[in-house]
């Protein structure tokens, strides 16, 4: 598996991943959400050129480097939010959706912030439980920063409250200064390039079952 910066040739496969991944709410009278519009391109592109879209493929496979997932992300108070984060049905449980959010972990570590976060149904199996599972945890109403309150009411305005959602997050380790010998100088952070337009940044990670 192989994540990397989103092209703009991408932009309509992102797209039609998220119409396909709305799919599976039908069948939990949930229709309204399988019947929801995917992004606009000028909304995907405004994340591609600020560097917070990235994508999963699996070069060795017939779909070459075409995305089979993707993840788009703010930045909200302290922490890094997921915006959303989809896969194709067709390459589900192949761990493409946790790979794109370790991913995401390490982006956000790297830019000194401090957890991941996000927003979801409570009672859909492959939302909350699924998050909860892989170390995000809910978080009580009095643990709302103003960030995520502004987001929750946004969902409310457009209908999202009408089954039972929570905010999630999950705490980032701080990655380390780098190690110099014989200075007295402040370690430098490391130049953080990936909010170039344009930017392809390509990570390798290991493929899930």
């Amino acid at each position: 598996m192989r994540i990397r910066s989103a092209r703009r040739s991408d932009l309509p496969v992102l797209q039609d991943i998220e119409r396909a991944a709305g799919e599976p709410f039908r069948a939990l009278g949930m229709a309204f959400v399988a019947d929801d519009d995917p992004p606009p391109l000028d909304l995907l592109e405004s994340y591609r050129q600020a560097g917070r879209c990235w994508v999963a493929t699996d070069p060795l496979s017939a779909t070459g480097d075409r995305p089979l997932g993707y993840v788009l992300a703010d930045p909200v108070d302290d922490a890094l939010h997921i915006e959303q984060v989809s896969v194709d049905p067709a390459a589900a449980r192949r761990g493409i959706g946790r790979e794109l959010i370790a991913h995401l972990a390490a982006v956000a570590a790297r830019r000194g912030m401090t957890a991941l976060t996000l927003t979801t149904f409570t009672d859909v199996p492959w939302n909350a439980p699924y998050y909860a599972r892989i170390g995000f945890r809910v978080l009580r109403e009095e643990e709302l920063t103003d960030g995520l309150r502004t987001i929750r009411g946004e969902e409310a305005q457009h209908g999202l409250d009408r089954w039972p959602r929570v905010c999630m997050r999950r705490e980032l380790a701080a990655v380390p200064p780098p190690k110099t010998a014989r200075t007295v100088a402040q370690p430098q952070p490391l130049p953080d390039t990936s909010g170039a337009s344009g930017a392809s940044e390509t990570v390798a990670v290991g493929g899930g079952a």
